[in-house]
């Protein structure tokens, strides 16, 4: 049944796994790229990045951080999504570079996933740097230990790998390594100072960026940044830019333009629906 939830795992607290049933997006959908689902007919129509392909289903990872993921969060094996749109965007531009370096944090992790298989399948030497605010959070670590030339983790509390954040793994990477161009995906103030370390260190750094969207098509113009001095949309002319060249205090502040709506809905749907720590 197309749009069934086919397998739910749980992956960190809030976060879980997803095998979704649909043919049409397992058969077209490349890395980089994305969908957009809803999961019930009166629910709102969110963008999540396509995590992984199979034969006739495709992989995403939420985090349950709103209403509307919460509710996602919230669905079982054999749940059906109300719709899922796809694949949109851009694939990441992907050939042989030599090393690369790939930086995620959070649920940014899965996104890299696809990109890294894709990578090590044109002969690149991947130099991951994976980076969490503790150990539960550090997600699909035994997947990339599996293809990773180079893997670091870094905490926030120290209580695995190193502890520190992300851009000190990037040192570490840079300090011994010629890197030809990096991957950075995660939070969006994570991605601003792994662009900023990136500029500094004269290195090419891709982001995939997570601005408020709602067509995923370009007609509502809801996702607009700028890049480069330019205005872009992210469904249709990214999700990825050069990291370099991105408005990140414009981004960032757009990201907070509905805070106190996206707090009502969610105080509203726990008064609902009752205690939500379990997830």
């Amino acid at each position: 049944m197309k749009n069934r939830i086919i397998k739910k795992s749980r992956l960190a607290p809030q976060v879980y796994d997803f095998v979704i049933e649909n043919e049409q997006i397992a058969a077209k959908a490349r890395p980089g790229q994305f969908i957009v689902a809803r999961a019930h007919e009166k629910g709102e129509r969110i963008p999540l990045t396509i995590a992984d392909l199979y034969k006739d289903s495709f992989r995403m990872v939420v985090r349950g951080v709103g209403k509307t993921t919460y509710e996602l969060c919230m669905m079982n094996e054999n749940d059906v999504l109300s719709d899922v749109t796809g694949p949109l965007g851009n694939p990441s531009e992907i050939a042989y570079f030599g090393n690369v370096m790939l930086v995620g944090g959070g649920v940014g992790i899965a996104t890299l996933l696809p990109i890294a298989k894709e990578l090590k399948k044109h002969g690149n030497k991947l130099h991951v740097i994976l980076g969490g605010r503790s150990k539960e959070y550090v997600i699909m670590l035994d997947e990339f230990e599996k293809i990773a030339d180079e893997l670091i983790i870094t905490t926030d509390d120290g209580s695995f790998g190193i502890k520190g954040v992300v851009t000190d793994g990037m040192d570490l990477v840079m300090n011994k390594s010629k890197i030809e161009v990096a991957w950075a995906v995660g939070p969006t103030i994570m991605m601003k100072f792994c662009s900023l370390k990136a500029k500094e260190l004269g290195l090419k750094i891709w982001v995939s960026l997570n601005p408020i969207m709602v067509d995923g098509t370009g007609m509502c113009g809801a996702c607009r940044v700028t890049v480069d001095g330019q205005l872009k949309f992210a469904c249709v002319d990214g999700p990825e830019f050069d990291g370099t060249k991105v408005d990140w205090d414009e981004l960032l502040v757009r990201l907070s333009q509905y805070r106190d709506e996206e707090e009502l809905s969610l105080r509203k749907f726990k008064e609902s629906v009752g205690d939500l720590s379990w997830l």
